[in-house]
């Protein structure tokens, strides 16, 4: 038994025995179902996905298809370890789905016994000791060739508790992921939303209509050049980084990588840098409700910024612009993105100022459509922020208990 009951930071009401080590061979049976392989028979293939993502299926073949012979049957609720993959988190549990499949002896395919469920094996390959002794179990010399040792990691020891309380534990871990779940859906189908009303509420190619349309607005769409929906066009540099006096002012500057992914407003800028860096470099003060677009590493993101700022040469920014800021915001993203889209597998090192300025984008004639879609789509992304925020916070809370409900 373990002594020491403080290693446990958090831990349920009514559970306060010690802990106990022992050998793995000691809590986990190995199964083995071989299969005879039939010719004619239809077998579905399973495999696991690394990261912890879980048994999934191959698809289905016949024997014939098969070229090798050795495989055995799994059940619901075995545990799967794939003995080539395991350093990456290829482990986890057969679900219902696949009951019946088969898998071939680069697996390793476990049950529970009296001394611990799989379920709690699922959660606890997770932590950083379990993820250490399977990386500890395997050999060779590229990580991404190693070969679990099956009989030196059964010989390695864990801390467990009792099964009433790796029953609970379980069930906590389960309502959190049900929970990851849920939000990761809604934020799935708020993404998918989004895309399919870029689609629909912008016209197609060759078309001045959009398929969706707010009430009382009828007229065609017009082709506007980016050079001329904004009155001024501001470039960027990167004061010297020797001078520390240059980035200890209260100006913003900001970055590529301040910006994140599909997410056009609320840019948070890490540096700020001084008056003097501005009059000894290439950057310039930016006024506020400006589109800054990235024209070097990171092609395709850009933002709206709501105050004024600098910005890193990897930028152009549009001031003074002459249509809704938002609206202009999200049109110029759906361009960007089309045209990264189409050219999707290439190297994109940048766009030039004279090939941004020339691309053309579609917008409605009156200010009063343009504020609706606006408003329209900032509202959506507010929702799809809003849930990734809570599925992240779900994610840490996670992490969090896995390191302090675990010895």
């Amino acid at each position: 038994m373990l002594e020491d009951k403080k290693k446990l930071a958090i831990r349920f009401v009514g559970f306060d025995d010690a802990w106990e080590q022992r050998k793995i061979d000691k809590l986990l049976t190995e199964v083995i179902r071989p299969v005879k392989m039939m010719d004619d028979k239809e077998y579905e293939l399973v495999t696991v996905k690394r990261r912890n993502e879980g048994v999934t299926s191959r698809g289905k073949l016949k024997g014939i298809d098969i070229l090798v012979k050795t495989y055995f049957e799994v059940k619901a609720g075995d545990y799967l370890i794939s003995k080539r993959q395991v350093v990456h988190g290829a482990n986890g549990i057969v679900p219902k789905s696949l009951d019946g499949a088969v898998v071939s002896n680069e697996y390793l395919v476990l049950t529970d016994n009296d001394g611990m469920s799989v379920e709690f094996l699922a959660i606890l390959s997770k932590h950083p000791e379990m993820y250490k002794k399977f990386f500890l179990s395997s050999y060779g010399i590229d990580i991404e060739k190693l070969v679990f040792d099956v009989d030196d990691w059964k010989k390695r020891t864990i801390n467990i508790p009792t099964i009433a309380e790796q029953k609970r534990i379980c069930l906590f871990f389960k309502t959190i992921e049900t929970l990851i779940t849920l939000h990761q859906r809604k934020y799935d189908k708020l993404v998918a939303v989004k895309k399919s009303m870029l689609e629909k509420m912008f016209p197609k190619n060759g078309s001045d209509i959009p398929e969706l349309r707010f009430a009382g607005f009828t007229d065609p769409w017009e082709q506007r050049k980016v050079e001329n929906i904004a009155e001024r066009f501001y470039g960027g540099g990167t004061p010297s980084t020797l001078n520390s006096q240059f980035w200890m002012g209260d100006i913003p500057w900001i970055q590529s990588s301040d910006l994140t992914g599909d997410e056009l407003f609320d840019v948070v800028p890490r540096k700020h840098i001084s008056s003097q860096a501005i009059a000894a470099s290439a950057t310039k003060v930016v006024p506020k409700d400006s589109i800054a677009v990235i024209t070097r590493v990171g092609v395709g993101k850009l933002a709206f910024m709501p105050y004024t700022y600098t910005s890193s040469q990897d930028f152009l920014s549009l001031s003074g612009l002459k249509m809704d800021g938002i609206f202009t915001t999200y049109a110029l993203y759906k361009k960007l993105q089309s045209e990264l889209h189409i050219v999707q597998g290439t190297s994109i090192k940048g766009i030039t100022k004279e090939e941004l300025l020339a691309k053309v984008i579609m917008a409605p004639n009156q200010i009063a459509e343009q504020r609706q879609l606006g408003v329209f789509f900032q509202s959506l992304d507010h929702l799809i922020t809003l849930h990734q925020r809570k599925l992240e916070k779900l994610k840490n809370v996670k992490k969090a208990m896995l390191d302090k409900m675990f010895v």
